[in-house]
């Protein structure tokens, strides 16, 4: 194992293998974590490369425990990997606010001292992450998906429609489709980008698809219809609808009732996404 990543616990799970990271980030100039699952395949060569993105709060290991997506990443012969939702340990005063700072790095290059210094995890998870990734596990670089749940459904579908040539599949559970008109996403970007809002598009899934529309690839997305959140209307999945069907991005929207914005919620529906995932990614 090279220096520059350090293993802390490794399980067998499905005929692979769980693993928690660490590894010195140039990009937010902090320790960074992350969660592998590496499927039976890549015993004989190179896999496709899924990443997730969790929500507020989490850690790399919300989705590793919780999500139950080993299992058909071994079936589809497909690589998890999870990051950490944010830089740790900064000493940032005022860090440790539930919904900005720690936990809350809501995948943006932070233009805002002092959390420019390391809240960059847009360029984190775009290209640090995978380089690393490529350059540490056996996969398939030019077969990657990405997706991701609420804060981090905003990252999957921000990160993949900016990046095309990297990410060929995208879906997301229960995102925050439009932070731009949110309470969450107006708190998060005013602090991390400041109030000019033109700089806001640029991690706007419903702004940034009017000019980067993928018209040959499905987004999908589901949503609990008894999310408290959706109550809220923090997450305006039908903003984002409405910008996909104006600019022509094919996307389904499924609205799954009595399903809350739980990790229950991600378990029950994450053999669909795999299987969405894996049509994209695993085709000769």
């Amino acid at each position: 194992m090279p220096a520059s990543l350090t293993l802390h616990n490794q399980h067998t799970c499905f005929g692979g293998t769980v693993g928690y990271y660490s590894h010195p980030s140039e990009t937010c100039n902090c320790e960074m974590r992350f969660a592998v699952y590496v499927p039976p395949q890549a015993q004989t060569g190179p896999v496709p490369v899924l990443f997730y993105l969790s929500g507020l709060t989490c850690t790399e290991d919300n989705f590793t425990a919780k999500a139950g997506a080993q299992r058909y990443a071994a079936e589809h012969g497909i690589m998890l990997v999870a990051p950490d939702t944010s830089p740790r340990g900064t000493d940032i005063p005022d860090e440790d606010s539930w919904d900005f700072g720690t936990g809350a790095g809501f995948y943006v290059d932070a233009t805002q001292a002092p959390w420019s210094t390391h809240y960059n995890m847009y360029s984190y998870v775009v290209h640090e992450l995978p380089e690393l990734i490529d350059q540490e596990f056996s996969i398939r670089a030019d077969r990657m998906g990405i997706f991701g749940h609420s804060m981090g459904g905003h990252g999957a579908l921000v990160c993949g429609l900016r990046n095309p040539e990297r990410f060929k599949s995208i879906s997301a559970f229960a995102p925050i489709a439009a932070p731009s008109q949110c309470p969450w996403g107006q708190k998060a970007f005013s602090g991390y980008l400041g109030s000019a809002s033109d700089s806001w598009q640029a991690y706007d899934a419903t702004e940034l698809v009017k000019a980067h529309a993928q018209r040959d690839l499905t987004i999908l997305i589901d949503q609990g219809t008894a999310d408290p959140f959706l109550q809220q209307n923090q997450l305006l999945p039908e903003v984002f609808e409405a910008a996909c069907q104006a600019a022509g991005q094919p996307l389904i929207l499924r609205m799954q009732p009595g399903y809350d914005h739980s990790y229950f919620f991600i378990a029950s529906w994450m053999a669909d996404h795999l299987r969405h995932h894996a049509d994209v990614l695993t085709k000769d």
